[in-house]
Parts: C-alpha cells; sequence; structure tokens
C-alpha cells in the first residue's frame, strides 16, 4: 500500500520535473533582457522567474531522488518466489522423474549390408504392410 503511494508520487514527481524544465528559459533568451524586452513586467520580476523556476526543480529533483531511493528499498524488502519460471520448472521437476537413457525402447533396428536403418522388428510402417499384403 505504501509502495503504491510511493510509486505514484514518484510518477507525479517526475511529470512536475519534466514540465518545469519545459518552462524555463534557455541562456540565449537572457540577450534580449539588456535591451528591455519586457522582462521586468513578469509576475516573478526581471530575474524572479528563473531563481523560483530553479529552486523548484531543484526542491523537485531532491524529492525525486528520495522516491527513488524509498522505491528501491521496498523492492529490496519484497518477498515470495524468484520468478515464476523457475517455480514451474521446480515443480515440474519434483513431478516428472527423469528417464534413464538407457531404458528407453530401441527405435531402429540393426544396420545391415551398409543399407539405411529400417524400423525395429515389432514396428512396421503403414507402407511396408500394402507390399506385403500384395504380394
Amino acid at each position: 500500500m505504501i509502495q503504491t503511494f510511493v510509486l505514484i508520487c514518484h510518477l507525479m514527481l517526475a511529470l512536475a520535473i519534466v514540465g518545469l524544465v519545459l518552462l524555463q528559459r534557455g541562456k540565449g533568451a537572457e540577450a534580449g533582457t539588456g535591451f528591455g524586452a519586457g522582462a521586468s513586467g513578469t509576475v516573478f520580476g526581471a530575474r524572479g522567474s528563473a531563481s523560483f523556476f530553479s529552486r523548484a526543480t531543484a526542491v523537485l529533483a531532491t524529492l525525486f531522488f528520495a522516491t527513488s531511493l524509498t522505491l528501491a528499498y521496498f523492492a529490496t524488502q519484497t518477498t515470495g518466489s524468484e520468478s515464476l519460471v523457475g517455480s514451474a520448472a521446480g515443480e515440474n521437476a519434483a513431478e516428472a522423474p527423469r528417464e534413464d537413457i538407457n531404458d528407453a525402447p530401441e527405435l531402429i533396428g540393426p544396420v545391415s549390408d551398409g543399407s539405411e536403418a529400417g524400423p525395429a522388428e515389432g514396428a512396421s510402417s503403414g507402407a511396408a504392410s500394402e507390399e506385403d499384403a500384395g504380394q
């Protein structure tokens, strides 16, 4: 519950920082103020908006850093299975015992006179039985 609250605050801080950075003027915008470009008639004064936005950005960045550390702490304190894939693989391994490869039935009979191996003696394919039936 508290982790969700901190995460929402973290996202709101991120959006606020982006908004404040976009509202700030660049260094090149100050060149016009020397010739009376109207910056003195703003709400914050001639230099007030720059210092207000800079300080607000610094405060929000500090809070963002604090929420980042808090979320990292919550991530290390979470208990549970390490992953769904790991737990599913562990369950399957416990349910199905591993068969020894030597116990597997032989599917291919011995190879004689260099020809390809055919099916084992007990198994026959459909094509071979039709040839036998035709003779």
